[in-house]
């Protein structure tokens, strides 16, 4: 029976609760201005933290028609007020709800209601303005389409704290690239906001560091401009400082540490300056420790890696702070116990963000391994490190996947660790599954940690090699990403250095020479560096360099032509000399070079070349086509003389760098034995 009654009685309940609101839209419409105020009114009141009630009004239609009160001057300046005010309630509900709002124009009608003189219905639209713009589905662009919007925000700036708070909250919430940052920066938001960090209000203290930390991210102009401002007598720097302190609150002291960090990394403050090494990086190693929330723990950590990520002192300072090594082993026992967590919500919260803190960890402990070696064998050591990189490869989450392989990367340039960690937890195997269907950003890392563990030093090159990663490498090189092409080459590269005949002509195979010849005229030159590079390692050992030049000789030849007659760096032409040079060493490749007068006339152009490592590496060239214990060797010497190649070397000797004086003697040595 009960069962029967339960879907009337839902339906009813759904009715009256739509009759209500649209009892509350219909008082919006009523000829009588004070019976609309006070239905306005009356809505603001039914409004307050209820949801449902706010979805019903928006379906219903009352947003276009608030609006519409908000715009017209012959209602009263309560009514207006009274509207912004309920549009600020309804913003305050589901993403849906600002989706809704900003369908029907409200962020231009309330921009332009700024213009009012009235200081409340002011605050009451920057208050409305504020929620919808910091909610992640309102487009930030908004902001910017008016031209006059800034400027008009910057002069409003000064009149109560409220504005202060909101207006910079806007600020931060929409200033997301470098144009949104010079905009502001060009309309004086550092000279207007920085009298704010001394504000009695705390608020107002807390929206002006962030509104500075946004600035100054990755901004060498805002950030030097930073520096020599002054507040109340005090440098912003040491304003800065002053809120880290330990008495103040704990997102205070993050965001102060944040702002000094950016500063630092634009170049505006240097890396041993004592704001830095004395008080921002113990600063947020303390934030690591485990009495503080999961967010804090988070956002210290990626600030402290991004802070410390280019400089080695720093990395060395960071890891014998606080014990922060062993600090961040507790980011992957999270949360340790459910006694600790006495609100069931948190514990609920941090059950389901606990990912974050491992992706952070593995952030830093990139950061920290990123040069030092002796960091890299702590890091390693700690407690199950390389197992929770293993696992961190094949988490669910992305940014965890990303920051584990980066850990990874870090570690990989390690000598010692790829001949002992790396090999002993075979960590190739879960990276080689990574590769297989990654996005590019993952791929990238892990490409380049691929590179590394194929160098020829590193027990996984064996297995990697059988796993039949060439084909997987060759795919990559054919990539739209510079990146991914340069780490697909660059690991074909040192697969090749002194590998075998086979995996050399399976390296051929796979690639094809059109693919080849097509990376060998890349726009980006480190994928033509490496390109340039696998050649001359697939090009050595005689009998390798004839095998490969009898099969494919013609083109290479062409490719090197081609490169030695371009507009290129001096990299790439002694790289390609160099590539020339172990032609001649092969027993019949270097037929190649002294049938072809045009190739040798141009070894000697380089020859007498004003750059140095080109002269090396042309003279080189000639040093092994003229050698003389090999087949053939005194008519390519005749040849030479004949083209007036001893003459060169003669002047050669008298070069005032040692290298090359003694390379053109050793070639000159092989007319006299």
């Amino acid at each position: 029976m009960a069962c029967l009654l339960e879907a009337p009685l839902r339906i009813s309940v759904l009715s009256e609760v739509t009759a209500t609101s649209r009892h509350y839209v219909d008082r919006l419409f009523d000829p009588d201005p004070q019976k609309v105020l006070q239905g306005v009114i009356d809505m603001k009141n039914a409004v307050i933290g209820n949801n449902k009630q706010k979805a019903n009004l928006i379906v219903l239609g009352a947003v276009p028609r608030l609006l519409y009160l908000l715009q017209q001057s012959s209602s009263s300046l309560q009514l207006r007020t009274e509207c912004a005010v309920v549009l600020g309630s309804l913003a305050m509900g589901t993403e849906n709800n600002i989706k809704s709002l900003v369908d029907c124009h409200v962020i231009p009608t309330l921009l332009q209601g700024l213009l009012c003189p009235d200081l409340t219905f002011i605050e009451a639209c920057l208050r409305c303005l504020r929620t919808v713009f910091i909610s992640p589905v309102t487009p930030v662009q908004l902001l910017y389409t008016d031209s006059t919007v800034i400027p008009h925000l910057m002069s409003l700036l000064s009149s109560s704290h409220r504005t202060q708070e909101y207006i910079t909250q806007i600020f931060s919430h929409c200033c997301k690239t470098l144009e949104h940052q010079t905009v502001l920066f060009n309309h004086g938001a550092i000279q207007n906001i920085s009298p704010m960090l001394i504000s009695p209000s705390y608020k107002v203290r807390m929206q002006a560091l962030r509104c500075f930390s946004v600035l100054a991210y990755e901004n060498a102009q805002v950030s030097v401009s930073l520096v020599n401002v002054v507040v109340d007598g005090e440098q912003l720097p040491q304003v800065f400082v002053r809120m880290m302190q330990r008495d103040q609150p704990i997102e205070m002291q993050l965001t102060a540490a944040k702002c000094l960090t950016y500063m630092c990394r634009a170049g505006a403050i240097r890396t041993d300056d004592g704001c830095i090494v004395l008080k921002t990086l113990p600063c947020l190693v303390r934030m690591c420790s485990k009495e503080h929330l999961l967010e804090e723990r988070v956002e210290g950590a990626e600030t402290l890696a991004y802070l410390m990520e280019p400089d080695v002192e720093l990395q060395r300072i960071a890891s014998t702070t606080d014990h922060l090594l062993a600090m961040l082993a507790d980011y992957f026992k999270y949360p340790s116990s459910v006694s600790a967590i006495a609100d069931i919500k948190r514990l609920d919260h941090d059950l389901k963000h606990a990912h974050e803190l491992r992706q952070a960890a593995f952030k830093l402990y990139a950061s920290l391994g990123s040069n030092d070696e002796d960091i890299r064998k702590k890091i390693t050591e700690t407690e199950n490190m390389m197992d929770r990189i293993v696992s961190g490869l094949s988490e669910s989450s992305i940014k965890v996947r990303l920051s584990a392989v980066r850990c990874l990367h870090s570690l990989s340039r390690s000598v010692q660790q790829l001949r002992t960690s790396f090999h002993d937890h075979a960590v190739w195997k879960p990276l080689m599954k990574l590769l297989q269907n990654a996005p590019d950003e993952v791929l990238v890392m892990a490409s380049s940690t691929l590179c590394n563990l194929l160098l020829e030093f590193s027990p996984s090159k064996e297995p990697i090699l059988e796993s039949g990663v060439i084909e997987l490498l060759c795919s990559l090189t054919q990539s739209d990403s510079p990146a991914l092409r340069v780490n697909g080459i660059w690991a074909l590269m040192n697969m090749a250095f002194q590998a075998d005949q086979k995996v050399k002509v399976e390296i051929i195979r796979c690639l094809g020479t059109e693919q080849l010849f097509r990376l060998l005229s890349d726009p980006d030159t480190n994928v033509l560096m490496k390109t340039l590079g696998l050649l001359r390692n697939l090009l050595s050992t005689r009998p390798h360099i004839d095998q490969i030049m009898s099969s494919h000789g013609k083109q290479i030849m062409q490719a090197v032509t081609l490169i030695l007659e371009a507009e290129h760096s001096i990299e790439v032409k002694e790289q390609t000399l160099c590539i020339l040079a172990n032609i001649a060493d092969g027993n019949t490749a270097k037929d190649l070079i002294v049938t072809n007068d045009d190739m040798l006339q141009k070894v000697k152009y380089y020859m007498g070349n004003s750059s140095v490592k080109l002269q090396l590496a042309a003279t080189f060239c000639v040093s092994n086509l003229i050698w003389n214990e090999d087949d053939g060797a005194q008519e390519r010497q005749d040849k030479l003389r004949e083209l007036g190649f001893v003459d060169v070397l003669h002047k050669l000797t008298q070069s005032s760098d040692p290298n090359l004086s003694d390379r053109a003697k050793t070639a000159l040595q092989q007319y006299l034995a």
